[in-house]
């Protein structure tokens, strides 16, 4: 939520709903929009300062809806050209249930962010990586054993297969091994790496709007237990956690199309900081606990607590910077640069993330956002003086 972070998602949107027009949607681009909501009255002022903020840098009107029939339009369910932009603002139970009915009536705010929505990102990657063979890229699979550095620039290569290539531009674009890469090169990069995890299951009673947006539970909460329930978590230290209170951020939306009933479920209650192994470390109650976090927001998914619906459970790694920009720039070695800590923001970000690099890399224009992701940002010491300041991250 500043002019940089809402620079560079702008542009960002602007080259997928391009690729999106030119392929002819082959990745499901949609705006369907993000849908915050809230039943905390007393956080509603903040709600709406906040989105005040954002449509003063730019993101575009706000829009108060709070009356029944006030001209709220809803968001198509499909393509990416609405002509909405900004925000509206939906105050009062009335007014939500009008058009989100499975949504709890305890609501007293939903702002729904319009230029918001989700794509196939494995589509979007297999059309971009088609594009760049097309153009003469070769693509090489092989582990990075080594990078030779020599009079303060990169010379070469060593890969574990034995080959050495010479090369006076390498670019660090590991994901979750980025500090790990960044060491090869003798450069110490401020990131670190979170577990998130995710799940889905079929939604068969229906309880999701298969048109929604992105749903997302704005309240901190305790989750509802049975007494007896949560009189056994208790009385276990182990369990006795859940009893307790759990963060915002709860948030599910459909996946698919045509007839699935699939729903994606995502919360991270509880951060865990660790160094990326694959498989990810899973836990098997998260998606019951995020159904029940779920519930707050969409009362209708009680109906599964009876008998859990089976779920696919799977996870990764979020990488991030202490102040959850990414980096994107030239690092201390010349010939070097790093790419990544999108943390998660990275399929949003990854088109202008990557024209941005790429601007560094060929010495080309660069846009007024690009120091703000620049790896040097952490050689400035007034800058990191700064990171000590709490700030909203704007994660979920």
């Amino acid at each position: 939520p500043d002019p940089a972070m809402l620079g560079l998602i702008g542009r960002s949107i602007d080259l997928m709903e391009a690729l999106a027009a030119e392929s002819g949607n082959i990745f499901n681009l949609n705006r369907r929009g993000y849908l915050y909501v809230t039943a905390d009255e007393s956080g509603l002022e903040a709600l709406r300062t906040r989105s005040e903020r954002i449509s003063d840098l730019g993101g575009g009107p706000l829009r108060i809806q709070a009356q029944r029939h006030s001209g709220y339009q809803p968001s198509a369910s499909e393509g990416f050209d609405e002509p909405m932009q900004g925000a509206d603002l939906l105050l009062g139970p009335d007014v939500i249930q009008e058009h989100f009915p499975d949504v709890t009536e305890r609501a007293a705010a939903a702002l729904h962010v319009r230029r918001a929505g989700w794509l196939s990102a494995q589509q979007l990657g297999m059309h971009l990586l088609q594009a760049a063979r097309h153009r003469g890229v070769r693509f090489e699979s092989a582990r990075v054993q080594a990078v030779d550095v020599a009079g303060g620039r990169v010379q070469r290569v060593d890969l574990a297969d034995g080959r050495r290539l010479d090369c006076q531009i390498f670019i660090n674009a590991a994901g979750p091994y980025l500090r790990r890469m960044g060491e090869l090169l003798g450069v110490e990069l401020p990131v670190g790496t979170e577990l998130h995890l995710k799940a889905s299951f079929n939604d068969h009673l229906g309880i999701v709007n298969r048109n929604a947006p992105l749903l997302i539970w704005e309240d901190a909460q305790l989750l509802p237990w049975e007494p007896d329930e949560r009189d056994v978590l208790a009385g276990d230290p182990e369990t006795r956690w859940l009893t307790g209170s759990f963060p915002p951020g709860a948030h599910l939306r459909p996946e698919g199309g045509g007839e699935s009933r699939t729903v994606l479920m995502l919360w991270d209650y509880r951060t865990r900081h660790i160094e990326p192994v694959f498989p990810p470390p899973l836990e098997p109650h998260y998606p019951e606990l995020a159904l029940r976090g779920l519930s707050a927001m969409l009362p209708g998914l009680k109906g599964y607590f009876a008998k859990l619906p089976h779920a696919q459970l799977d996870g990764g790694y979020y990488t991030r910077t202490r102040d959850n920009r990414m980096l994107a720039g030239p690092l201390t070695v010349e010939g070097a640069y790093a790419i990544g800590a999108a943390s998660g923001y990275g399929i949003m970000a990854a088109c202008a993330a990557g024209e941005l690099l790429a601007a560094h890399v060929t010495g080309g224009r660069l846009p007024a956002y690009a120091p703000a992701f620049s790896p040097a940002r952490y050689q400035d010491e007034e800058y990191l003086r700064t990171l000590d300041r709490p700030a909203e991250s704007g994660q979920l």
